[in-house]
């Protein structure tokens, strides 16, 4: 039987084109970029290629691309660098309540160190107001940080609204792309960004890459200390395979963007439709039409997420869920409860999210298998019996 895969926005499968583009450069191409002999160089020249690749994803130049770790590390960078690269003592920071923890600790990080920050709510389909971002500026104000979309709920913000509104104030906007490049046009002009973070296994990339987007002429600090790499922003030998491998998914991501995208929405809309026909008291978190065009996210009363998670588990379908208990926390996703749902709804949402490989008959597989699971538990549910329904 067919393994469903509907958790995309966790990680993708590397693409069969990305391991190949890579491969040379584990034994054959191994040259150090930083030395300066023939090995050396063509590993710096096939860096530089793959540094086009993605700024040509974003619609930057290459010039201001840093390849990074990860998105994590894109986004402490970011936030970090500002705020170090500030000459005040009591430096503000704008972001909100939705953000992805790379976001968020780096903030309670700063906090401690005495950075004021401001956590902007969201409304009920997980949109920042632009005007809220406004309101929240100050003349301590050194940095807004609003995600493009929500790794959760799929919800696409008004980046460049917020954007306006920084460049008005002269003040830097990050937003982490993690989840939109090479899934939706993103442009960094367009949306006005000065920072913009990017992770490769979110597009069928390697693992342990990402880069951060630093548009000329914004200060930022680095905090890795040691050798003048990637124009003297990240210290350490780069990861050449990795950054070759980012480059590939890129350029296939940004050649194949448009049409994956219309044919993801169409197997949204299929699960979607096919979840309510199918399953009542039923919730569609995040904003029903300005959502990811694979993001599906819905809570079922009287269920817990977990317990419908292991059990598509063994239907051989592979989600996940809203609830952070799977990582040692009895608390619900902190967007969730941010969308003003209530810790129960919280606790019994899913989220589909499809990628490249997603075919119909994995969505009919989802539509049939789910609702004899959602009807076994509820029938053991003592907040179905405590409901009086």
């Amino acid at each position: 039987m067919r393994r469903v895969y509907l958790d995309c926005a966790a990680t993708t499968p590397m693409r069969d084109e990305v391991l190949e583009a890579m491969s040379p450069y584990f034994k054959v191409r191994f040259g150090n970029p930083s030395s300066i002999h023939s090995f050396g160089q063509e590993a710096k020249g096939a860096i530089e290629e793959a540094r086009e690749k993605v700024a040509a994803l974003v619609g930057g130049r290459g010039e201001e691309i840093v390849f990074t770790s990860s998105g994590t590390e894109a986004d402490n960078f970011a936030i970090k660098g500002t705020v170090y690269a500030s000459k005040r003592n009591d430096n503000h920071i704008i972001t909100s309540s939705i953000e992805h923890h790379a976001v968020l600790e780096s903030c309670h990080f700063l906090e401690k160190r005495g950075t004021s920050v401001t956590y902007l709510p969201v409304d009920r389909y997980g949109l920042v107001d632009p005007e809220d971002v406004r309101a929240a500026i100050t003349e301590k104000t050194v940095l807004i940080s609003i995600m493009h979309a929500s790794n959760e709920v799929g919800t696409i913000e008004p980046i460049a609204e917020i954007g306006k509104i920084a460049r008005e104030r002269g003040i830097p906007l990050h937003t982490d792309a993690v989840q939109t490049a090479g899934h939706i046009p993103v442009n960094v002009d367009e949306l006005g960004v000065d920072l913009l973070s990017l992770s490769a296994h979110k597009l069928y990339g390697p693992k342990g890459m990402g880069a951060l987007y630093i548009r000329k002429g914004t200060r930022l600090v680095s905090f890795m200390h040691g050798g003048e790499q990637e124009r003297r922003r990240r210290a350490s030998t780069e990861n050449v395979p990795g950054i070759v491998g980012f480059g590939k998914a890129a350029e296939l991501s940004q050649s194949e963007l448009s049409k994956e995208a219309q044919r993801l929405t169409s197997l949204r809309t299929k699960l979607i439709e096919g979840l309510f026909e199918r399953i009542d008291r039923l919730i569609l978190n995040g904003h029903p039409t300005k959502r990811l065009p694979n993001n599906v996210n819905v809570s079922i009363e009287f269920v817990e997420g977990e317990s419908i998670l292991l059990n598509l588990d063994l239907e051989n379908i592979a989600v996940s869920t809203g609830s952070a208990c799977s990582s040692s926390s009895l608390e619900p996703s902190h967007v969730l409860l941010a969308l003003c749902l209530p810790h129960e709804l919280a606790h019994g949402s899913l989220r589909f999210t499809m990628g490249l490989y997603t075919i119909e008959e994995d969505i009919d597989r989802v539509l049939e298998a789910l609702p004899p699971i959602v009807a076994r538990l509820r029938a053991m549910s003592p907040l179905l019996r405590q409901s009086g329904i």
